[in-house]
């Protein structure tokens, strides 16, 4: 878990601070002892009990570590428990000198060494942490005092004391957070850029394959990671929200990445000047592939439905422990006889995998796919015949973003079509939520149906079609809350670029749909937003004035915690 700071740039120190910082830095450099006592700053949003700052013993010191345990716990643990601790950390900081050190530096390159400190030993600290923080790193600590102030002034990495004497958990946490110590060193201090925090999680979590930690899958964390994965496919790579789901997903499509690419498309992009995509594609071209990193992505959203690899290695995954893995599609029945039809409408985001099969039906069918123009979609489709052979093919869209195609015979020569739609619209700038987007499906039917049969049918689809565009307003309307918390200032016609101006937008858009038909998220205060703004008033009996004041910011807010 990489915890980094603030965009801000903070590049401008004085010449006299960064002499007086070397001379501090060789003059106070020196070997901590057993027992010493340290006030530690720390991330409260990862602090059990959210303190910015705890006590802690230095209970180990090693040629290239320090080990810290959190005071009170460790002066609570009884003399033979405080031994076997001892005993753990012995082995973890054998490990890390002769396994994790040397393989992941000769991958991916040096951490900042001898350091903002000027001692070449890394600090670990053992403190409690909240249920499900595994570990984290923080770029704050990088820094003199004199730059940022909540810096701990050493090259440092934050470990759970719950795992303090689970060793197979410690080790795959250290290896993890000290590929971000490297990631820092190689990016932010080469380069002077910040990686985006999915790709940073993504080299960081692949670094225990590279150890082998993963060789034995059961209880592995990449046993965990697939299975986080497949609980949420369809989460988006590049949105980091710090959930499971989003280390399932960069775990799942990296370790596809790696095995089709090798491990120099991950180590050699990290000491690329660019960050994200822009930096994958840079080494994909310089090493000769002819695939970028959309091309992969469509290959791998394939790979997840067939994991085949004959007669193509590019849909399959190559490591063994992955060779079996492979996504459900959510299902769609067609009647097995007669005309019918059904409409499906989703939301995605950028990046996100959408698998969906249809099956059922007998005669010929259409499906149409939309959405909104000036997206950019691509919807690979898979057919299957009765004996499961299979073609690939891709659903051409036109500058509206719509597209179909025909299959004849679907139910008796084929029985199955599974589309995967993908939005890759935006390419970087990946910092935190992103919106989601609409698309949706129509498929069709030709055949022959008993006429008494014929109404019964058509009922039931336009029910079906009725709960899908229910379940995906309340998907769109989950999604304006998750970003919308508050309205907190009055906001009018004429306000830009604001972050609550896409709020209220964001906001008016899942209302009735007669509220805000036009339904931009653009930042500003506009005709079109007053419009919808004296609407929700009309609605709500305020005065219509399209003024969100703060009677009718009261009714947004009291909505949004609905």
């Amino acid at each position: 878990m990489y915890f980094k700071m603030p965009k801000k740039k903070y590049r401008i120190v004085f010449f006299v601070i960064g002499l007086v910082f070397v001379f501090f830095s060789f003059s106070f450099a020196k070997i901590a002892n057993a027992s010493d006592y340290v006030n530690f700053n720390v991330d409260k949003n990862f602090e059990v009990s959210e303190k910015s700052q705890i006590s802690a013993t230095l209970v180990k010191t090693y040629p290239n570590l320090y080990f810290y345990v959190e005071k009170n716990w460790w002066e609570a643990q009884l003399p033979a428990k405080q031994s076997e601790i001892l005993a753990y950390i012995d082995a973890l900081s054998l490990e890390f000198g002769s396994t994790i050190y040397p393989i992941l530096t000769s991958v991916f390159g040096s951490e900042w060494n001898p350091g903002v400190d000027g001692d070449k030993r890394i600090t670990i600290l053992f403190h409690s942490m909240k249920d499900g923080v595994g570990g984290y790193f923080r770029s704050a600590d990088e820094h003199i005092k004199l730059q940022t102030p909540i810096s701990n002034e050493r090259e440092m990495l934050y470990l759970p004391i719950a795992h303090i004497d689970n060793f197979p958990r410690l080790k795959v946490a250290l290896a993890h957070e000290f590929v971000h110590l490297i990631t820092f060193n190689q990016k932010d201090r080469v380069h002077g850029v910040q990686e985006e925090v999915w790709l940073n999680e993504a080299r960081a979590d692949y670094a225990s394959t590279i150890l082998g930690y993963n060789n034995i899958y059961d209880s592995s964390n990449l046993a965990k990671r697939v299975k986080d994965f497949l609980e949420k496919p369809s989460d988006s790579l590049t949105e980091w929200q710090e959930t499971k789901h989003d280390y399932g997903v960069v775990n799942v499509f990296f370790h596809y990445l790696v095995d089709h690419y090798g491990i120099n498309i991950l180590a050699d992009s990290l000491k690329s000047k660019l960050i994200g995509i822009a930096s994958i594609n840079e080494l994909l071209l310089k090493n000769g592939y002819k695939e970028d990193f959309k091309q992969i992505f469509t290959n791998w959203t394939i790979a997840m439905t067939l994991n085949y690899c004959s007669p193509d290695l590019k849909y399959c995954f190559l490591n063994k422990n992955l060779s079996n893995l492979r996504i459900n599609p959510i299902l769609n029945f067609l009647p097995l006889s007669g005309n019918s039809s059904l409409s499906v409408t989703n939301v995605t985001k950028n990046w996100s995998g959408n698998w969906q099969k249809i099956i059922g039906g007998n005669g010929d069918l259409k499906l149409e796919f939309e959405s909104i123009p000036g997206l950019d979609f691509t919807v690979p489709y898979i057919i299957f015949d009765k004996d499961n052979n299979y073609s690939i093919n891709f659903i051409q869209l036109d500058q509206k973003e719509k597209g179909e195609i025909s299959i004849k015979n679907f139910g008796s020569k084929y029985n199955s079509l599974v589309i995967m739609p993908f939005l890759h619209t935006k390419t970087s700038g990946f910092d935190g939520f992103e919106f989601t987007y609409p698309y949706t499906f129509k498929v069709s039917i030709t055949g022959a149906v008993p006429e008494e049969d014929q109404l019964v049918i058509q009922k039931l689809l336009a029910q079906i079609d009725y709960l899908k565009k229910q379940i995906a307003t309340l998907q769109a309307g989950s999604s304006a809350n998750s970003f919308c918390s508050l309205i907190s200032v009055n906001l009018y016609i004429g306000v830009k670029a604001s972050d609550q101006v896409k709020c209220l937008q964001q906001f008016l858009k899942v209302q009735d749909s007669n509220i805000y038909p036009e339904g931009l998220i653009t930042g500003y205060f506009g005709n079109l937003t007053k419009a919808a703004v004296i609407r929700f008033q009309q609605k709500y009996q305020i005065s219509s004035t399209g003024f969100a004041g703060v009677l009718t910011r009261a009714k947004i807010n009291q909505l949004l915690k609905l």
